[in-house]
């Protein structure tokens, strides 16, 4: 039976979405409908993607019962609200990263999620690609020993993304690219919460965080250094030390089709889609997709592979580096 798909916001997000599923058949993955605030947008989404309905606004979609799950594309501080909206209309939601701007907004979707009893999983495809998967199953069968240090750094200039430098869309460094590095972390270290963190940073002109270095100490003497940049291009991988060796995350870190380990390259190329995407190794959203599938199937309320509590926990890291850095958000108050 195939996962029905509604489509939340119409914006190259989910146009890269949409595009990464027609890899998959009907028979598995399907896209019943999408919403935009602008029906025209939503009539051309759907003409694009040859989508049945289009709705021009998102309560509408919440109310139809063909669909199974929605995926939240829209920005940040919308994310909450809209998430509430589907889990409360009985869809099961995968929402854009961050999931929320906040803990306190967080632990809140998180406790909707569960009262209504709805799978929710926050877009971290990052974790479903190949490559990231095979390093941590060598991690785990100690191919590189007790980890004690990780080094990811994510950066780019994105001046030309407006909306990046507006404190009331969400802009800021932080909750867009950092949380590559972040959640990278949070996932190495097995969740765990840093004993400390120790964050600096510089800020734009439109007072959001336009980079940070963050030092989160472990338990154990473990050590991780993170540093995300809008404003430069950094080489964006990763390293992940060991006591017995290294593995590299290539470059990109984000959306990785290969590894360096001690025992040579791992490489899984991304399939040819025939489709068009606005960001790199956007067809790596399929991977993604495929985990909410099966976990819906298997009637599981959240991903092992990105749980609630890593969700819980990168947003708790990311809200530390923010109030150290000097980004406050309106619903910080």
């Amino acid at each position: 039976m195939a996962t029905r798909w509604g489509i939340v916001s119409a914006g190259k997000i989910s146009s890269d979405f949409v595009a990464a599923l027609k890899v998959y058949p009907t028979s598995q993955h399907r896209v019943v409908a999408v919403a935009s605030r602008n029906i025209d947008n939503a009539k051309k989404f759907a003409d694009r993607f040859g989508i049945e309905k289009a709705y021009g606004s998102y309560a509408e979609l919440a109310k139809d019962p063909e669909i199974d799950v929605v995926y939240i594309g829209a920005i940040h501080p919308q994310h909450l609200a809209l998430a509430t909206m589907m889990l409360e209309a009985g869809k099961h939601v995968l929402c854009e990263k961050p999931l929320c701007m906040n803990v306190k907004e967080t632990k809140q979707l998180l406790q909707v999620a569960k009262e209504q009893k709805r799978f929710l999983m926050e877009a971290a495809w990052t974790r479903f690609f190949p490559a990231y998967k095979e390093m941590q199953r060598r991690i785990k069968a100690g191919e590189i020993g007790e980890v004690r240090h990780i080094m990811a750094n994510m950066g780019g200039d994105l001046k030309d993304i407006p909306r990046n430098e507006v404190k009331e869309l969400g802009g800021g460094v932080t909750l867009d690219i950092g949380f590559y590095p972040i959640q990278l972390a949070t996932s190495i270290m097995g969740g765990e919460k840093p004993m400390k963190i120790i964050a600096g940073g510089h800020m734009t002109t439109g007072g959001v965080d336009e980079s940070f270095g963050v030092t989160l100490l472990y338990s154990g003497g473990r050590i991780t250094s993170l540093l995300a940049s809008q404003a430069d291009d950094l080489p964006s991988v990763a390293y992940v030390v060991g006591r017995k060796g290294t593995i590299k995350v290539n470059y990109p870190m984000w959306c990785p089709e290969s590894i360096e380990l001690p025992s040579g390259t791992f490489y899984e190329p991304l399939p040819k889609t025939g489709q068009t995407f606005f960001y790199d190794n956007s067809q790596g959203l399929m991977y993604e997709a495929e985990e909410v599938r099966r976990c819906i199937m298997e009637g599981l309320l959240e991903s092992p592979g990105m749980p609630h509590s890593d969700t819980l926990t990168v947003a708790e890291i990311m809200e530390q580096i923010r109030k150290q850095v000097g980004t406050e958000y309106p619903q910080d108050h």
